[in-house]
């Protein structure tokens, strides 16, 4: 196909108009709040991390910054509310890794796909913890996989929807120990606490930051840290490759995506400013007390990370043999 002169001259003014609004976009930006749209109900790590974020981000931005709960669907709301949004940078995903790369894998008729969204920044990172009821007769990974063995189905466990990360890392402990359990599904990691809380299911498998108090106070139990490191907030838990199961590691990361079409220099405004609140020393501190930590990644490094789990957790899903809903 030729292009006339005129067609490239038309073509060319199209790409700087484009250009210049892109660059006064930046410079005007932001010009009115700042909304996180949250894939979670209220008191999981996703709700608390875009919460802990929004606080800190707001004066660096020089506006307010809002975490709203849209939970439900494996994220898939969530997503499909920031797919839709004016792509002006005013509406962004705090996305959980769980929904964005293992999600996708088990959703016969998606609503998002990972196309619709260009990466920000990475906020924070975490590794699971197995987290028993604390009136379950064990203490130890060890003994749960035991009790699992003597009593083969009674032993269930939440998670915060089907394909999430607590679903997988459940399923890869099953498989990993050799026993079965029932797998309870919620809209969130909040609900699914506080059923654990009340009795009604035993075990779950999640990161740190909403568990921390009932842990603490006794309520709760952690058996397991599923990362290659201790938690320094939780120094007597083991990792599981300690506790005998080196097959059962998940981590979490939790980070900010916008709109496919928001302008690169919102994008790079938005990335420079989130920098300097994870690398906040005080920021930092918080998010390690919380049994997490700050993991700044640019928009590069993030969309890297993205297409590496995406593909990771595609194995793990097929010799897992988790199907699709």
């Amino acid at each position: 196909m030729r292009i006339t002169r005129k067609q490239f001259t038309t073509l060319a003014l199209a790409a700087a108009a484009l250009a210049c609004a892109g660059g006064a976009a930046a410079q005007g930006y932001p010009a009115k709040p700042v909304t996180f749209v949250v894939p979670t109900a209220a008191g999981g790590t996703t709700d608390l991390s875009a919460r802990m974020v929004a606080q800190a981000l707001g004066p660096v931005l020089g506006q307010s910054v809002v975490a709203d709960n849209k939970g439900g669907g494996n994220g898939a709301i969530a997503a499909s509310i920031v797919k839709r949004a004016e792509p002006d940078g005013y509406t962004l995903l705090m996305q959980y890794s769980g929904y964005h790369v293992i999600s996708p894998h088990l959703t016969k008729a998606p609503q998002w796909d990972l196309k619709d969204f260009q990466p920000i920044a990475n906020v924070i990172s975490a590794p699971q913890i197995i987290v028993v009821r604390d009136g379950l007769p064990v203490k130890t990974l060890p003994e749960l996989i035991a009790y699992a063995k003597a009593n083969p189905g009674k032993l269930n466990y939440a998670s915060s929807g089907n394909g999430s990360l607590q679903h997988v890392t459940g399923a890869m402990l099953e498989q990993q120990g050799g026993v079965k359990m029932v797998h309870v599904p919620y809209k969130g990691t909040g609900p699914a606490l506080q059923d654990l809380l009340g009795g009604q299911v035993d075990l779950t498998f999640g990161t740190a930051p909403p568990f921390m108090p009932h842990i603490q106070s006794g309520k709760l139990r952690v058996l397991a840290v599923t990362g290659k490191e201790r938690l320094p907030s939780l120094p007597n838990a083991p990792t599981t490759a300690e506790a005998g199961y080196p097959g059962v590691n998940a981590t979490s990361w939790f980070a900010l995506f916008a709109p496919a079409a928001v302008p690169k220099p919102v994008i790079d405004k938005l990335a420079a400013d989130l920098k300097k609140v994870v690398e906040d020393p005080a920021f930092r501190k918080k998010a390690e007390e919380q049994g997490a930590t700050a993991d700044y990644l640019g928009p590069q490094q993030l969309g890297e990370r993205v297409k590496a789990d995406y593909a990771n957790w595609a194995g793990v899903i097929k010799s897992s043999r988790i199907e699709a809903e």
